[in-house]
């Protein structure tokens, strides 16, 4: 018996493993072709087996593109969130969030990468319908932070927080056009200049 249930967890253990690997494929092609361009073979090729073998881990496409998604956004979210509550201060709080953002294209990118391009497409889907709702929790924290920095006075009240967060949102996250793991340049560099760019300015007074 105890030799029965050795086996079972060896197998599950294998399969997980397995539906890992194939998740990661899944992303990499997704990223690379879009996700309407990427069928099931492409995938299945891509991991050496069988179209049909691809069903006994996901039941279609879109299941793939969902896991993928959900288990990046709670991720993130999930680093997000224990920021804000840490309640260090606005300015803390904002290049924390930041960094967090930087470091999850250098972790994610494939991820980064569908989420940034496929959005518009997927919320067309109901099993999608999540990602609004985490585009208005993104920007509700965001601008939570920005406004608390305002009534502090650590950051200016002449700007409005939504126009502020969106500049932020989409410089932020287009880094994932150009950045390469690995490159000349590091994820935290990156966030240390794109923070004195945005904290101090520009202009040397």
């Amino acid at each position: 018996m105890a030799q029965k249930t050795e086996q079972a967890r060896t197998k599950s253990g294998a399969m997980q493993s397995r539906r890992a690997e194939l998740l990661e494929i899944s992303a990499r092609l997704f990223a690379e072709q879009g996700v309407r361009a990427t069928t099931v073979r492409h995938i299945a090729d891509a991991a050496g087996i069988l179209s049909g073998s691809l069903y006994h881990h996901f039941s279609s496409k879109e299941a793939i593109v969902d896991e993928v998604l959900r288990e990046f956004l709670d991720g993130l979210f999930a680093t997000y969130k224990e920021i804000v509550r840490q309640n260090a201060g606005p300015r803390d709080a904002l290049e924390r969030l930041v960094r967090a953002s930087f470091q999850a294209i250098h972790d994610s990118r494939d991820q980064v990468a569908i989420y940034q391009d496929e959005i518009k497409h997927l919320q067309g889907i109901p099993r999608f319908d999540y990602l609004e709702l985490r585009n208005r929790e993104f920007r509700d924290m965001w601008i939570e932070v920005l406004e608390a920095g305002q009534a502090s006075g650590a950051f200016r009240a002449d700007l409005d927080p939504n126009l502020t967060y969106r500049f932020m949102r989409d410089t932020v996250w287009v880094a994932v056009r150009w950045y390469r793991p690995g490159g000349k340049v590091s994820q935290e560099e990156i966030a240390d200049q794109y923070l004195r760019i945005v904290l101090d300015g520009l202009a040397d007074d």
